[in-house]
């Protein structure tokens, strides 16, 4: 017996459909057929959906579904479930990574719907199969804070969980990002994955201070992927007194003395409380 969710006619529901997240030549069979069958396609952003809609020869009814989507959206789409096929996609990957999808899954699995979906691009996953990090067990963190200190708070958080950490983020904010993990989680082993499977893909590798420099000064364009070792990869810099006591300035520019020479002690492999000394001396010769 044919599988209905596969076939011409699926059942009705919420179909949670992955799409490419570069080549649209990565879009499956299943998720293209099933596009195909769709009563209605909420959409993300439906102007970048009607790109693929075009690449696929289809033309299927579409309604944003986003961020700022309100309940109203929700309940219309969810009462469109029992009799229609509604199919669920973002801008590109699998719904529901950082963006606001799991609302409207959990209210069609509370009114009973049926709920199905198919698997396929991932931007999280593709990039840490290219970052040769290690990735028998890792952590999905999306994006950090866009404020120093809130930034370096959340980053704190995972400095203790002994797996591969994996961030979105974007091309104006990756280098103060890379200088923000070093700063928490130490100099480890990481990589920048960009463009994925895109004509330009690439993912450059090193430590955290590497790449913060590398970027510092040229912003790349691109979706951005960001994969951070476990932390026995850690990688302590070398620094003169001159870079340390730069690197403590620039730390205490934005967080409290201790924060900054906990961060800049574990940066350079020193002891925290040397590092704290300096720091005061620092502070009061300012």
């Amino acid at each position: 017996m044919p599988d209905s969710t596969i076939s011409n006619s699926p059942l009705p529901g919420l179909y949670i459909v992955a799409t490419p997240i570069g080549n649209l030549g990565d879009i499956s069979a299943r998720a293209a057929a099933t596009i195909a069958a769709a009563d209605v396609i909420a959409a993300e952003d439906t102007r970048i959906t009607a790109k693929l809609l075009s690449h696929l020869g289809l033309r299927v009814p579409m309604t944003p579904y986003h961020d700022h989507s309100d309940e109203r959206t929700r309940t219309t789409l969810v009462t469109r479930m029992a009799d229609e096929v509604v199919v669920l996609v973002s801008d590109a990957g699998t719904p529901l990574i950082s963006d606001p999808g799991y609302k409207l899954v959990r209210d069609a699995r509370a009114a009973g719907r049926h709920v199905t979906t198919l698997p396929g691009p991932c931007a999280a996953i593709a990039a840490i199969t290219l970052s040769g990090l290690p990735s028998d067990r890792f952590l999905f963190a999306g994006f950090l804070p866009n404020k120093a200190k809130a930034r370096a708070d959340t980053i704190a958080e995972f400095a203790a969980v002994r797996a591969t950490l994996i961030f979105y983020e974007s091309g104006p904010r990756l280098a103060a990002a890379l200088t923000a993990l070093a700063d928490g989680l130490g100099n480890r082993d990481a990589a920048v994955a960009r463009e994925i499977s895109k004509m330009f893909e690439e993912c450059v590798t090193g430590t955290l201070i590497d790449l913060a420099a590398r970027y510092g000064d040229a912003p790349p364009k691109g979706e951005i992927v960001v994969i951070v070792g476990p932390p026995g990869d850690v990688v302590p810099e070398q620094a003169d007194d001159a870079t340390l006591d730069g690197a403590l300035r620039d730390a205490m520019a934005d967080r409290p003395v201790a924060q900054a020479a906990k961060a800049v002690a574990k940066r350079f492999g020193l002891d925290r409380h040397d590092v704290y000394a300096r720091a005061l001396t620092l502070k009061e010769g300012a």
